[in-house]
Formats: C-alpha cells, sequence, structure tokens
C-alpha cells in the first residue's frame, strides 16, 4: 500500500495512492462503518493489522465508493508522509563502499571502512516535503549537497533486536534527501551539517513493507537539474537494513514511528573533480525503485 500524508483545505489529511488519485482513508472508514486512524503516525501505531483492514475495505467498496473518497493526485498538496516525526531521523553515514572512499578524497574522513554503522540525526525541523523549496542560508554554508537514500520506517518497539528478525520491526519504506552543508562539520560533528531546516526533503508517499520483495536490491537516483548524479542499488550497503536494525536497536529503543535514513551511494557533490554544490533555483529529484521521486528547488536566503 502506497500511503501519503496531504493538505485539505488546511488540514492534515492521511491517504491511499490508487494510480492518480488519493483516497482519503476519514472518507473510507465513513463509508465502510470503520474508525481509522486520522493520521500516519497513528496508523503505523495500530500496526499492520490495521493496514490489512484499510485494504480489505478498499478491496470490497464500491467503485461508486471509491470514487467518492477520491481526489486527483495533482488536485492535492503532499506533504512529508511523516510530516513532524516524534524524534530526530536517524542518519547512517558512509554505508557505500564508494562513497566511502569519495568522502575519504575530499572530506577528511577514514579510507578505512567502518567496522560498526557510523550514527549522527537530523532534527524533525529538517523535514520537507516534496515539490517544495531546500532553504540554502548562505551565511552558513557555500557547500549545499546532495544524497540520495532509502529511508526505514520502524512499525514496532524494539530493544536488542536480532538481525534475522529485524524486518519484523519495520512498518514500510520512503525516500529521503540527506542534504548535507559540508563546510559546516564542528570537530567531526555533523548535526550542523546536516540538520538545518528542509535538510531532510522526504517522500512522496511511505510504501508498506508487503509491497516491497527485497529492499536490499532495490534502484536509487538522483538528479540535479536533470543531470544525473548519483546511480546505484541498496544491494552494495555496507550494513544492511537487518545489520543497521540490530545494532541501533542495541544502542537506543527503536519506537514506531522511527525514521532510519540508511546512506547514500556515490556521486555526491563533495566527491567530484571539480566539486559541485547546490545554488539557488538548481532542481534535485531523489528517486528510489518501488517507492517514488522527491522534487525539490534550492532557494538562497541570508539569515545568521
Amino acid at each position: 500500500m502506497k500511503l501519503l500524508t496531504y493538505l485539505s483545505e488546511d488540514k492534515q489529511k492521511l491517504g491511499i495512492q490508487l494510480n492518480d488519485t488519493v483516497v482519503d482513508v476519514e472518507t473510507l472508514g465513513f463509508k465502510s462503518n470503520e474508525t481509522f486512524p486520522a493520521t500516519m503516525l497513528e496508523l503505523i501505531d495500530a500496526g499492520h493489522e490495521m493496514v490489512s483492514k484499510l485494504q480489505h475495505a478498499l478491496d470490497t467498496a464500491s467503485e461508486n465508493v471509491i470514487a467518492a473518497c477520491s481526489l486527483p493526485l495533482s488536485h492535492v498538496t503532499l506533504l512529508a508522509p511523516i510530516p513532524k516525526p516524534r524524534k530526530n531521523i536517524i542518519g547512517i553515514g558512509l554505508n557505500y563502499t564508494e562513497h566511502v572512499a569519495e568522502s575519504a578524497r575530499t572530506l577528511d574522513t577514514s579510507k578505512d571502512l567502518p567496522q560498526q554503522p557510523v550514527i549522527f540525526s537530523k532534527p524533525p525541523t529538517a523535514v520537507t516535503a516534496t515539490h517544495t523549496d531546500i532553504l540554502h542560508n548562505t551565511k552558513l554554508t557555500q557547500q549545499l549537497d546532495w544524497e540520495v537514500e532509502l529511508a526505514v520506517i520502524i512499525g514496532k518497539k524494539g530493544k536488542y533486536v536480532p538481525k534475522s528478525e529485524a524486518l519484523d520491526y519495520v512498518f514500510g519504506y520512503t525516500v529521503i534527501n540527506d542534504i548535507s552543508a559540508r563546510d559546516c562539520r564542528r570537530a567531526g560533528q555533523w548535526i550542523v551539517s546536516k540538520g538545518q531546516d528542509t535538510f531532510a526533503p522526504m517522500g512522496p508517499v511511505l510504501v508498506t513493507k508487503d509491497e516491497i520483495v527485497d529492499p536490499h536490491n532495490l534502484n536509487l537516483s538522483l538528479t540535479l537539474n536533470g543531470v544525473e548524479k548519483q546511480s546505484s542499488n541498496t544491494k552494495f550497503m555496507l550494513f544492511n537494513i537487518n545489520e543497521l536494525i540490530e545494532d541501533l536497536s542495541t544502542v537506543f529503543t527503536l519506537e514506531p514511528g522511527d525514521i532510519i535514513a540508511t546512506g547514500t551511494p556515490a556521486g555526491v557533490g563533495a566527491g567530484r573533480s571539480p566539486q559541485e554544490w547546490m545554488w539557488d533555483g538548481d532542481v534535485v529529484e531523489a528517486t528510489v525503485e518501488g517507492i517514488g521521486t522527491i522534487v525539490n528547488t534550492v532557494k538562497a536566503i541570508s539569515h545568521g
């Protein structure tokens, strides 16, 4: 199921994407004599059993009922699937071999492959939706970079999760562009580089895990102004999703709605010769197979 959050008359709504339409979950519940969650986080809290109830309501609804619940996708304003996460997004650095190599050349990171996942975070205020602006504060950075990533949404609470069971804790997947200000690292710490407002474009939908046959074999790519900059596959992760969940849940408890951005492949601007950065008016598109594409435009601001 492809789930989304959208605006209708200034109200956040939970929807299901069916081809080029959006089925409003609240209206579907009313028509089906069911009470469904009103937000994405409420749905994640309710778990896959509630997703199954939603699917049953869709499958058994008449064409007239579906039509009464639906809007053209082109007529709605998409928000990030989880517009305001409860906690920081968990970021994973240096999780593709070739990205480790390019970072070592230009960002003073180690050329050696990490022996454990490299963990950082992005605050909830970094989240923005597809077709919104990435704010480039020119007083803070002159090195605005891109990173396409598969993001994992946790579906149930877990501590000390063995990797053999890790995917049982996954609710679904989405796309994140881990925007990075390369000249804003402080004493090796990344949150100023990674955590500025709008530095986590996410979406366009959240795909439940049953629709992704193998999350470790998904093509992911990124273009800047129509020119391909990144193209790889999730099978090249150094630490796969099972291993990440096992490691992270050893450090802290994972909870429903937690978001793990699983790292980016080679092709970032910092790794190019000469280096390339994003500037005012640039359009960046990040795509993950089976999920979709998020499109954002860089907007220059000057504050601070």
